[in-house]
């Protein structure tokens, strides 16, 4: 059983390397989720607090760098933030279930999983391996560094309530980030 406590809080490393392990970490976090037998709420709030902060922190911190240093183009990062708003929006949805054994945990779950595999697997490609050929070691240590103090903050703070992500989802909305309903 996972809890937010045990996540993972280093201070330094490869920013590449570092936001791998959290992708594995969510991965871990899913397989827990599916699983009726662990304790899923404490899953599921893991599962919260690690995808706002890493996220976030990603957006702050991690894209207009590589960006700037023409590792990543602007239609990169801009692709990386919708699909963060999507994994925020697929998020909501799971944290609004009451209970987690319910068809609608169920359903809420299997859309979040679709919307965060998408995003590791492409981000891994399109954003992770050109920051690791474009970008030295010591910026890639120096941003690591940065990252981590953004999210290591954020998951002290808690950044993850539902009243928290419902209103990053609205923001996304705000910054057409994500389709209006008319728009699907």
């Amino acid at each position: 059983m996972t809890t937010i406590q045990d996540i993972p809080r280093p201070t330094n490393g490869d920013v590449v390397e570092l936001i791998l392990a959290d992708h594995r970490l969510f991965e871990s976090l899913l397989r827990e989720l599916r699983d009726d037998t662990s304790d899923r709420e404490a899953a599921r709030q893991a599962f919260a607090e690690l995808h706002v902060a890493h996220a976030l922190s990603e957006e702050s911190e991690v894209y207009p760098r590589l960006e700037r240093k023409d590792a990543i183009s602007d239609h990169e990062e801009e692709h990386g933030r919708e699909e963060h708003a999507e994994g925020h929006e697929a998020l909501l949805a799971l944290l609004e279930c009451v209970g987690t054994d319910t068809q609608k945990f169920e359903d809420a779950l299997e859309e979040l999983a679709t919307a965060v595999n998408h995003h590791l697997a492409e981000e891994e490609t399109s954003i992770l391996n050109p920051a690791r050929s474009e970008v030295s070691e010591a910026d890639r240590r120096a941003l690591g560094e940065r990252w981590l103090a953004a999210r290591n903050e954020k998951l002290a703070q808690g950044c993850a309530s539902v009243e928290q992500v419902r209103a990053i989802v609205k923001k996304a909305y705000g910054e057409d980030l994500l389709p209006a309903d008319d728009e699907e």
